[in-house]
């Protein structure tokens, strides 16, 4: 029997092996947390590529990206990560309270902790579209959610949607580690590709963004 590698299930299959082998590698490179943010910034990088016109290759683009962006992308999410985890362990203390006030308190720094989410994921998606200071990236990130609230709430349902299906059906966990962060950040690239088309795709339209612009 001859098997025909030009042949759409072929490709299929073909595809759907990289996209397990990237998500693998995500999650290597996000062992030592420290390099998770390059990690993410090299997955969103091929995922971009990816998505439009199935342009790159996934498994050598995200190895060459990782290289690449390994100091940019730590110092974006540590940048971010990090006050994230503080407001974090924060709202987990106030809304812990029971109280009145406790609840208003923690429900602000529950919001506070979705746009700083959505800064950090802007942050490494411009890392790993343009080559521009580490300031400059870390202004855009803070000014891209209030610039693009839709698609910014688009882009924070995915993961949420992923993280309640783990919580409510742990065996859900397996398919996450086997492709739904790779598969993950190929949807996001399609919303993201919509913020840049907005945004004119030059790097200087985003220096810095209005954060009036949104729709």
């Amino acid at each position: 029997m001859r098997v025909d590698p030009d042949s759409r299930s072929v490709q299929g299959l073909t595809t759907f092996l990289h996209f397990v082998a990237l998500n693998v590698l995500y999650i290597v490179a996000c062992v030592p947390v420290v390099t998770a943010g390059a990690a993410t910034a090299a997955l969103y990088e091929v995922a971009l590529r990816y998505a439009d016109e199935e342009r790159g290759y996934l498994i050598t683009g995200f190895l060459t990206a990782l290289r690449r962006n390994l100091w940019r992308g730590s110092a974006i999410g540590l940048l971010f990560g990090v006050p994230i985890v503080m407001v974090g362990f924060a709202a987990t203390f106030w809304l812990a309270l029971g109280s009145a006030l406790g609840t208003v308190v923690g429900t602000v720094a529950v919001l506070f902790i979705a746009y700083l989410v959505a800064a950090l994921l802007y942050g490494l998606v411009l890392v790993a579209r343009y080559a521009d200071p580490l300031g400059r990236m870390v202004r855009n990130a803070l000014l891209l959610p209030l610039a693009e609230p839709l698609r910014t709430l688009a882009l924070l349902l995915r993961p949420a949607v992923t993280v309640s299906l783990m919580y409510v059906y742990p065996p859900s966990v397996v398919l996450v580690a086997t492709i739904g962060l790779s598969l993950g950040a190929y949807v996001d690239a399609f919303v993201l590709h919509s913020v840049f088309r907005r945004r004119g795709g030059d790097p200087t339209a985003l220096d810095p963004v209005d954060p009036h612009s949104g729709e």
